[in-house]
Parts: C-alpha cells; structure tokens; sequence
C-alpha cells in the first residue's frame, strides 16, 4: 500500500516563546502534521515538554498531531495521549514489556498504532508485529536530542522494514525521525518512506514555510 508523502515538523524545534506563532505557520504550510517528541529522561537523556504544551499545540492545530514517545511505561499516558487530539501514537519497541497490549490499548483509544526503532535497534525485531501496527518509525539518529547528524544507515533499514511489510502483507506507513532534510529525503522517498520528521531543518531555515513546500516536493519527486 503506498501513502502520499507527509512532511511532520518536531514541534521540539519551534520556538516555545512563540509556540502559537509556529502552530499557525504550519498550519498555513503544507505541512501534513505535527510531530511531537516527548521525552522523559529515563528512556533517554533529555526531557522535552509535557502534556500542558501538547494541549497548547491542539488547541490551535489544524493538522494531525503524531506523538512519538520516547518513555518508559508507556501504557500509563496512552488514554492521555487520545485525550489530548493526537491521532498517530508510537512507542519505542525497546521500552515496552508487553508490545502487543500496548498496541491494542493504543487503537482501544482510538488512534493509529506505530512502533519505533532506535539505530542500534535491528528491523527484524519487528517481525510478526506489522500487521498489528499502522506505522514504523525508523529513527535515522539517537533519540534524545534534536539536531543530529543523519546516520546514512537508516536508508538500507527503510528498505528492509519495507519489504518486510510487503512479505507479511501488511500496510504500515513507514516513517524516518532525525537529520532528515534536502540532501537525503529523496533517498528516503525511494527506500519506502512516506512521512518525514524534520526538526531544525524546518524551524532555523529563513522561510519553514517554504522550507516545508521544498521538503514536500523533493519527496512527490523522488
């Protein structure tokens, strides 16, 4: 199954002193969501914000918003989570101890259901999971911190997670999170992603909003 491309700004690069002020940019852009990083300090070493700032993103949202959990114990903040409007939930597979409950108690909530891969982290772990889920994410950098360098592997386990979905028949998206911008989303494109994480590349260019537009087609163009 193909999906048409997404570009998904991480709202951890917008400018929390302006945060209104960037919610509307990407709601003029052609942006299709907001990616939103939550981080706890335990599963990584960084914290980033909470539900009081995802509950301010939604109040003015106009696009999906796509939480990305980097955190332990995930189950305990799901139901929050479909509360608060996010519509697409992932989970780190190296922080749950019961994947499939978690999955389920994702989509009880009524959300789309995605698993996320660290680096180090291979893709045949996700192997007999695909059908239960509606999205991988890859991560393409250490999860934690914004602002990393794209590690050029990520694009050969694009492509395995996407012939794994097509040998179990499954219909995952397929979605990269870190260092992705000009130079590699077209690779990316090719190699079976459709939705695209872009943090600092968005957020420190002179025009996100033409940024987005430039991301966007360079992905419809691959």
């Amino acid at each position: 199954m193909s999906y048409d491309p997404i570009i998904a700004p991480s709202m951890l690069s917008a400018d929390f002193g302006a945060l209104d002020r960037d919610v509307e940019m990407v709601n003029r852009s052609r942006a299709g969501w907001f990616h939103l990083d939550i981080m706890d300090g335990t599963f990584v070493p960084n914290i980033s914000f909470g539900f009081p700032v995802v509950k301010a993103i939604a109040r003015n949202a106009r696009k999906p918003m796509d939480a990305h959990l980097m955190i332990v114990h995930p189950e305990k903040y799901i139901k929050r989570f479909a509360e608060a409007g996010v519509e697409w939930l992932s989970v780190h597979y190296e922080a749950c101890e019961d994947l499939g409950a978690v999955l389920s108690l994702i989509h009880e909530c009524g959300m789309k259901a995605g698993v996320a891969i660290c680096p180090e982290t291979p893709a045949s772990v996700l192997e007999g999971w695909l059908s239960k889920m509606d999205f991988v994410l890859v991560m393409s950098v250490h999860p934690g911190f914004g602002g990393q360098k794209f590690i050029e592997d990520s694009i050969a386990k694009v492509e395995c997670v996407r012939e794994m979905i097509a040998r179990e028949g499954a219909s995952c998206l397929i979605e990269v999170d870190g260092g992705v911008g000009a130079d590699n989303i077209p690779a990316l494109a090719r190699a079976g992603v459709s939705a695209f994480v872009a943090g600092s590349s968005v957020f420190s260019a002179p025009d996100p909003e033409e940024t987005i537009a430039r991301f966007l087609s360079l992905a419809e163009g691959a």
